[in-house]
């Protein structure tokens, strides 16, 4: 996977210059593209890529790629996702490699470039995937209660001295990447609102991915951080640091949580077998439930319904689905 890594990091290279095949190649006739890139059209208005109209371009690989969203132990997960994968294989029949993300632009462009067919997407990212990648968002994990969202949770050490929003002023601050919607892009729409806004009233230093955010607050690198509810639950339920050692200061009203979905140009009878695999998946008496405690299955979503705060905070945030923006996308930690 590391020969992978330099890949997509050649890609992101080619996608800054306008080099990659394909961008200036792909521009058909099309009655209405949205924010979608100039290879991909929505006639149907429904705000994601439409397949291409012909089935010579439809793709039905012999070996599907399965990735899920950037994490800190993307091994952990694979293991996590294994059995989940051998029902895949087993609905679909075909072989199921993993790819283990190691940014959001990575993976973004994995799929982008026909390397990556079915993919978990981060809330932040799912409008790049959709515009740049032709991802097309099928499922997402539900609660009990047909929830399927998470909040952002500014957190902070309980010894922290910071009990509102407006006591960030001056203080050290972990965002997650300039595409995380709970790390990075909600809190610089949200806080602002409230009278902080971030890199002006605070310092802004980016960790790359929720868990390093969190345990940075754990240890104590950074002040606070803005992350998602749903990774913070997790990391306390294995046990990576005690339950009374954080403190919440700041919830949001609730977003989505990450896309499950399939690339554009995959065949309908495909799309529809990995659609089945995912519902009819046995999600509590898997590792994913052990792991997603909360979670009792994959539920049917609407990019265009479920993503609709999002997409706004996005656009007031100045955010736009472009190439160069996705060549920024995979921040590291500092």
């Amino acid at each position: 996977m590391r020969t992978f890594g330099k890949a997509v990091t050649a890609m992101t290279l080619l996608i800054t210059a306008g080099l990659w095949p394909g961008t200036a190649l792909a521009q058909t006739p099309c009655a209405n593209r949205g924010d979608l890139d100039q290879r991909y059209c929505d006639e149907d208005g429904d705000l994601i890529a439409d397949r291409p109209k012909d089935p010579k371009a439809w793709q039905n690989p012999s070996a599907l790629v399965f990735s899920y969203t950037p994490v800190e132990d993307p091994a952990v997960y694979e293991n996590v996702f294994a059995e989940f994968m051998a029902h895949l294989a087993k609905v679909t029949g075909k072989r199921i490699r993993w790819f283990p993300a190691e940014s959001y632009a990575a993976q973004v462009e994995a799929m982008r470039s026909g390397r990556l067919h079915i993919a978990g997407v981060a809330s932040g990212p799912t409008p790049f995937a959709v515009n740049l990648a032709g991802f097309v968002p099928v499922v997402a994990m539900q609660r009990a209660d047909g929830s399927v969202g998470y909040t952002l949770q500014l957190i902070t050490h309980r010894d922290s001295a910071i009990t509102s929003i407006a006591d960030l002023k001056g203080k050290r601050i972990a965002h997650v990447a300039p595409s995380s919607n709970s790390g990075d892009i909600a809190p610089r729409a949200l806080f602002k609102a409230m009278g902080i806004e971030p890199d002006k009233d605070y310092k802004v230093l980016y960790s790359g991915k929720h868990d390093n955010s969190i345990m940075g607050v754990v240890n104590r690198d950074y002040d606070a951080a803005p992350v998602a509810s749903t990774v913070v639950e997790r990391m306390q339920a294995r046990g990576m640091f005690k339950p009374d050692t954080l403190r919440i200061v700041y919830q949001s009203t609730p977003f989505p949580r990450t896309a499950f979905g399939v690339a554009h140009n995959l065949s309908p009878e495909l799309q529809a077998k990995i659609k089945e695999a995912f519902v009819t998946f046995d999600f509590k008496k898997s590792k994913l439930g052990a792991e997603f405690k909360d979670i009792e299955r994959f539920a049917p979503i609407s990019y265009r319904d479920n993503w609709r705060d999002v997409r706004t905070i996005q656009k007031a945030s100045g955010v736009t689905y472009t190439q160069e923006s996705l060549s920024r996308l995979g921040t590291k930690p500092e």
